[in-house]
């Protein structure tokens, strides 16, 4: 008699894997199975886009599913993400602004070696009980082939069709997006991006790219080396991400509008562009095309979901549903998300639970975060020119997403509907004005770049010199509890309003010439409109800890080298 599981899981990388870590370790007797199309090993090294995970994703590996030890041990620390942005000339590394931690950070993260990393998975599902067949391609799936409601997925091994029956069946297949062919739920996403990457041998330490002692002191050895480091200018950036198998990742991240995929789809093309954009990186990120490790292209990968879970017991998780940007490392957040609302939705249905409504809250929150979310990368990229608008959108960015999404997270309040209820349910609720506040910054900065023509030099800028971030990072993995986390993320609103606030301020007197201490109402600021105080009668007044902080990143009350 054929074999029956609760959850089948097509594709094992890293999405499919992990969830089954969950799944596992919350109920022992939940029976999977994972489907994988590769034959053998994953490969070492970068062969999916992005290595680093940063604070959400890091929870989870860590945290949720246990995996500190093997983090620790297997894997590089990682010193946050670090940029450089353009001095005009790019041939001495130390000229340009460098924007990163000094010390190291509080809240931890990896630079994930991911064929190592998800080698590892593997076994460890299998020790777990997981069933895991290699050389498995799932092809095809039948929902509902009996009175049980049971799904029957078709799979290619052993140069024939089989067949696995299952409760539930997950699409973890990455781009081949199994499910979302099959039912039609594809959906375009507005942001026009393309990536290569490729790996070389051996260390890449930054440090050693320059000469100049006092810059090498800025930071304690080897914490520039252990950084995701992005080199940018108007629109790409470029990473150096050093792997666990002492080799390093190099990427390149380019709008389509400003620099075509053509320009840089081969290795030779890769290699002009690099000697013309990022000359000084030629020679120390560039080997011989004999030496390179690999080399890999995406095109156009950004892209959308209409569906996420259903309570008919399928779903998508990883990059079968959606995917945005590898910009700020987001790509093991998702996963974390995708996978808790998932394996929550699971483990609550094999409990006899009607999951009914919390499949269609999930789905709906899923999708408002991409949603709101997206503003954050789109036509972004023709900003990273600017040193000055960069370094404040990269900390309102950070701001954002520390001090609500982390926050949630690690305080489980995506999985209570209360809190869910509360906070996005009606149109007043936090979760709301969180994405409208978001839009109004992401919107200001569009708006800000006619007017911002400077070129900046000699700089380096630190997250932690400012008291608010320094808070919300040091505050994701506070416990607050459920009855206190609404209340958590209603003082963090209220302490981005006043940063957004004050951003307009200090642009607006720029642009302007308006009054530094005007009344802002951060959700309706607009540098085209001339500003009236009567508009912004409820806006918020100078708060001076959150003036003191922002003053930080302007550089306009330093020396300037004209552009």
């Amino acid at each position: 008699m054929q074999k029956q599981y609760d959850v089948i899981i097509a594709g094992g990388g890293l999405a499919g894997l992990t969830l089954s870590i969950q799944l596992k370790q919350a109920n022992p007797d939940i029976s999977v199975l994972i489907l994988e199309s590769r034959d053998k090993a994953a490969p070492i090294g970068a062969h999916k886009v992005g290595e680093s995970t940063v604070e959400l994703a890091t929870h989870y590996y860590r945290e949720v599913l246990g995996l500190k030890d093997y983090l620790e041990e297997f894997e590089l620390p990682k010193h946050g993400l670090r940029f450089f942005f353009t001095d005009g000339k790019k041939d001495e590394l130390s000229n340009r602004v460098e924007l990163g931690p000094r010390l190291k950070l509080p809240v931890p993260s990896h630079q994930l070696d991911r064929g190592t990393f998800e080698n590892y998975l593997e076994k460890h599902t299998k020790s777990l009980g997981t069933d895991f067949i290699l050389a498995a391609r799932a092809k095809d799936v039948n929902f509902n082939i009996n009175d049980e409601g049971l799904h029957e997925v078709i799979y290619a091994h052993e140069r024939e069709d089989k067949k696995a029956i299952g409760k539930w069946v997950v699409d973890a297949t990455s781009r081949i997006s199994l499910l979302k062919r099959k039912l039609g739920f594809a959906k375009e996403a507005p942001h026009n991006v393309n990536a290569v990457w490729f790996r070389v041998k051996g260390v890449i330490d930054i440090d050693d790219w320059s000469t100049n002692e006092k810059w090498k002191t800025f930071l304690a050895p080897k914490l520039r080396y252990l950084s995701t480091v992005h080199f940018m200018d108007k629109g790409y950036w470029l990473w150096i991400i050093p792997l666990g198998s002492k080799n390093t990742s190099i990427g390149i991240v380019a709008d389509e509008d400003i620099h075509p995929f053509e320009t840089i789809n081969t290795y030779e093309k890769a290699l002009k562009w690099v000697e013309k954009h990022e000359p000084q990186a030629l020679k120390h990120v560039c080997p011989p095309k004999e030496d390179l490790m690999d080399f890999r292209i995406l095109k156009h990968f950004a892209h959308d979901s209409g569906r996420i879970y259903s309570a008919d017991r399928w779903a998508v998780t990883g990059e079968a549903g959606a995917f945005l940007d590898p910009f700020y490392s987001p790509g093991s957040d998702f996963i974390s998300l995708n996978n808790t609302w998932l394996s929550d939705l699971i483990l609550r249905d094999k409990k006899g639970e009607d999951i009914s409504v919390r499949a269609q809250i999930y789905e709906q929150t899923h999708l408002s975060w991409f949603t709101s979310w997206l503003p954050i990368y789109q036509d972004k990229y023709k900003l990273m020119g600017s040193a000055q608008i960069m370094v404040v959108k990269i900390f309102w960015d950070w701001a954002i997403y520390w001090s609500v999404p982390c926050l949630l997270f690690t305080n489980n309040g995506f999985t209570d509907l209360k809190v869910l209820k509360e906070l996005f349910v009606s149109e007043k609720s936090l979760g709301r004005q969180f994405g409208k506040l978001n839009k109004a910054v992401q919107d200001l900065f569009l708006d800000w770049l006619p007017h911002e023509n400077k070129t900046f030099n000699n700089r380096y800028i630190d997250p932690l010199d400012l008291d608010y971030l320094k808070k919300f990072q040091r505050g994701i993995d506070t416990m607050h509890g459920l009855k206190n986390i609404v209340a958590v993320v209603a003082e963090n609103m209220h302490v981005l309003e006043n940063v957004a606030a004050e951003v307009f301020r200090l642009v607006s007197h720029q642009v302007n010439g308006t009054d530094l201490d005007i009344k802002v109402d951060p959700y309706i600021m607009d540098l085209k409109i001339p500003y009236q105080e009567e508009d912004h009668v409820n806006g918020l007044l100078v708060d001076d800890a959150i003036q003191a902080d922002v003053a930080k990143t302007w550089f306009y009350n330093e020396e300037m080298i004209e552009a």
